[in-house]
């Protein structure tokens, strides 16, 4: 019999999860990344002692990881650890207000009570009403592929459409949220979570609301090792299954053959194998992989999400106000959120977040006395800005700001930085303009937008990441790794 053979390119978290599920399933799989390193927008570095996660920096659905470990038949605590935070972020607004929105829904309807005059019985119904709307709607959603017909003929899908209200879908996050909440401030908190896929809430759907259930009713975690070690730990999975990988070897063509894919070309050489999943940008895949014009220009066409400005600042001095997730709010949401989709220009006044590891790891994350800041704002992806400019003017908006929240002249404490802005995400990460989530979900019809996790005009090839079906971010590109994974399975065993 023949031996199942499948070629993955690129090894961002959703790559290396669909390498190790395609092991366990008995394929031999070779993956290629054109960097030296695995993560893909998960990456680690350090300067002076001071440990800096690249890219995502939140951490929820421990279970979505658990799952692959339980597939592959491996003890996860050998991998990876991690520990349920008490406080999911730590909120800061101009006029001094604080609120910390703990993980317990408890505890955080009787904080916004008691900080910002909220019922406390209306923020727990809104969670209730969030979770009905994950565990129905979002389950489905997640967890198939949208593209394949069948899909709607499943129990799932029953269900899902009786989890949602239409208000969901016709209003936007924005409408919804301000419907639910006496004070704007809520409005704005729980406005955030479009942010979580890149989008904007005066125009994303509501459906968006159920993103509150996962940190407030499921809860928000720590990895041990900050970030870094969720990739770490797939990669060290799929060796364990005999996945072969390739570093700093940039594919440079998928060969196809009658529309059927049969392997890539990588150093001037062939590599066949009728199984090719891309974990590069849907858009990049077409016009530089396939050279699929048209099919890239289509592509093209779709809005994009947000990317982002960050700074990574080796801190000497402690702040005890601050936790391991903070935000700085603007003091007007809905402009900053024009400028971004809009007008494609930076605001003066954008909502700053700033993730600290040294908070649940002072011994290993920075020195002693000190701390690592990853701070980042929501900007628009690479298009029209001049980044050698901006870069230097959001620094000044930044510490101004932060400076007068914080009472303290944060110039004066940095003592390292790094910094990263869309053109170079676009550059180190195939992401198209930079944008984190690859196209946004500013429609009703986002959802069904992305492009799927299989090819309809190459047989073999597939499709995971953050660019295509279920979106961005680490649960979704786990999701997204066990859709096509099982997409190739029963694609094989139907010959």
């Amino acid at each position: 019999m023949k031996k199942k053979e499948a070629i993955v390119i690129g090894s961002g978290v959703a790559g290396l999860a669909t390498a190790a599920r395609l092991a366990t399933l008995g394929f031999s799989v070779n993956v290629f990344e054109k960097n030296d390193n695995y993560g893909g927008k998960i990456a680690l570095f350090e300067t002076n002692s001071f440990k800096f996660d690249t890219g995502p920096s939140l951490f929820t659905a421990p279970s979505f990881i658990e799952d692959i470990f339980a597939f592959a038949n491996e003890p996860i605590d050998e991998y990876f650890t991690y520990k349920k935070l008490a406080t999911a972020c730590k909120y800061f607004y101009e006029d001094d207000t604080i609120v910390n929105a703990y993980t317990n829904n408890k505890l955080f309807a009787k904080e916004l009570n008691e900080k910002l005059n909220e019922d406390e019985n209306q923020i727990l119904n809104y969670l209730k009403t969030s979770e009905n709307l994950y565990t129905k709607t979002g389950n489905f959603f997640i967890n198939f592929s949208l593209q394949k017909f069948k899909s709607y003929f499943s129990t799932q899908f029953t269900k899902a459409f009786t989890g949602f209200k239409l208000k969901h879908i016709t209003q936007n996050l924005h409408t919804y949220n301000k419907s639910s909440f006496r004070n704007a401030k809520t409005v704005q908190l729980f406005n955030r979570y479009a942010t979580y896929n890149g989008s904007n809430p005066y125009k994303a759907s509501a459906m968006l609301s159920l993103i509150s259930h996962l940190e407030h009713n499921d809860g928000t975690y720590y990895p041990t090792g900050g970030m870094f070690s969720i990739a770490d730990a797939l990669y060290k999975l799929a060796l364990k299954k005999g996945v072969q990988f390739h570093f700093n070897n940039s594919v440079e063509r998928i060969i196809v053959t009658n529309n059927r894919v049969k392997g890539i070309v990588v150093n001037n050489q062939n590599i066949y194998a009728d199984t090719v999943v891309s974990n590069v940008d849907a858009y990049f895949t077409y016009k530089n992989l396939l050279l699929n014009f048209n099919k890239a220009n289509k592509i093209k066409k779709i809005e994009r999400s947000s990317s982002a400005l960050i700074f990574y600042w080796g801190i000497n001095k402690e702040f005890a106000t601050l936790d391991l997730h903070n935000i700085f709010f603007s003091d007007n949401y809905q402009k900053e959120f024009e400028h971004i989709f809009k007008y494609k220009t930076l605001y003066t006044d954008p909502t700053i977040y700033i993730n600290i590891t040294s908070k649940q790891e002072p011994e290993t994350q920075a020195p002693k006395g000190k701390e690592n800041w990853f701070v980042m704002i929501n900007v628009p992806s690479n298009d029209k800005i001049n980044w050698d400019i901006a870069v230097n003017d959001c620094r000044k908006i930044i510490l101004e700001k932060l400076s007068r929240i914080l009472k303290q002249n944060i110039a004066s404490f940095i003592e390292t930085e790094n910094i990263l802005h869309p053109k170079l995400i676009e550059s180190n990460t195939a992401s198209y303009l930079g944008s984190l989530y690859g196209t946004s979900s500013n429609s009703k019809f986002s959802a069904f937008l992305r492009h799927p996790n299989f090819s309809n005009n190459y047989k073999g090839l597939y499709f995971v990441g953050g660019s295509v079906h279920p979106g961005g971010g680490i649960p979704l590109c786990l999701k997204s790794a066990e859709i096509t994974s099982n997409l190739i399975s029963k694609s094989k065993q139907k010959h």
